[in-house]
């Protein structure tokens, strides 16, 4: 199933949420490596994990003909500012849920960007008998948690000290997931 181009506007910036397009593997290449130099939660630091734009082609191509995988890009003014993506598998027996995953530009933060691409996604995996959404997330990151636990996600469980950061310190990730009946 489709999910719906939509425009949004806070405090005055105007950005889409759209579908993921193969024209997209190039920006988003660059657009992943640039994200990961931003922030500590990720799992990657910048340049490990690289996806070149002909990995980044195929797994949009993936995403649009798997019935329960979705890419959606963010766009200001023509730029990605962001994405996020879910990932089902091809078993049966976990063919019920998916993973969740989201980024967005430091610079974008506070339009609600991350917020309204994790609405699309549930909407979405709601629209097409999606029954749970996974994710992981760095325990330090609360803003992130609160918005999580305000969509319906609930803590179960955490991976101790899971991460090694820039200051040599380990830190605990939190494994959230969405359940619906």
């Amino acid at each position: 199933m489709k999910v719906e181009t939509q425009k949004y506007n806070k405090n005055e910036i105007s950005y889409t949420i759209r579908h993921a397009l193969e024209k997209d593997a190039n920006d988003l290449s660059i657009l992943r490596v640039r994200i990961d130099g931003e922030t500590e939660n990720l799992d990657r630091e910048q340049g490990e994990g690289y996806i070149d734009p002909i990995s980044f082609k195929k797994l949009i191509k993936t995403d649009i003909d798997r019935l329960n995988n979705l890419f959606l890009v963010a766009e200001v003014q023509g730029e990605i500012v962001g994405f996020s993506r879910c990932e089902g598998s091809l078993l049966k027996r976990l063919s019920h849920k998916v993973e969740f995953g989201v980024c967005v530009l430091k610079d974008y933060w506070g339009y609600s960007i991350g917020k309204n691409l994790l609405e699309k996604s549930i909407s979405w995996a709601d629209s097409n008998g999606i029954k749970k959404i996974n994710l992981t997330v760095l325990q330090t990151n609360s803003n992130a948690i609160k918005l999580y636990e305000k969509l319906g996600f609930e803590i179960e469980g955490i991976l101790k000290n899971d991460k090694v950061l820039s200051d040599g310190k380990y830190y605990n990730t939190i494994m959230m997931g969405r359940f619906i009946d």
